[in-house]
């Protein structure tokens, strides 16, 4: 059976409001901290599938580690997997899966819209 998983980092207000949402919407999800438990390189690609999206486009952009490693200049997606692993604040949060589907739950919005999507 499939369940929602949400990527969380309790010390951001968005992800708090997501996760709230989603409890809220009667969906207790599979709760991932991806700062404690960064998730591999395979799982970074299974999210990536999931969203639809190239890492590029799901990478927190303004993190001091991107900055550091120039990760602008860097375009091979298995290059920024593994940076995504090993320096987890890279990943955009929150990220909701549920099946075969994902999001970046911000703004809240698309969570919203996430969930009409998926009850339709």
């Amino acid at each position: 059976m499939d369940k929602y998983i949400i990527y969380h980092n309790s010390r951001w207000g968005k992800s708090r409001s997501a996760l709230q949402l989603l409890r809220d919407s009667n969906i207790e999800p599979q709760i991932i901290d991806y700062i404690k438990n960064p998730p591999s390189i395979v799982e970074l690609k299974r999210i990536s599938r999931l969203l639809g999206l190239d890492p590029s486009e799901w990478i927190r952009k303004t993190e001091k580690d991107y900055k550091n490693n120039n990760l602008k200049d860097i375009k091979d997606s298995e290059k920024i997997f593994s940076l995504m692993s090993k320096y987890p604040k890279l990943i955009e949060r929150p990220i909701v899966t549920f099946g075969k589907n994902g999001i970046v739950a911000r703004p809240i919005e698309k969570l919203i819209d996430f969930l009409r999507s998926l009850f339709l």
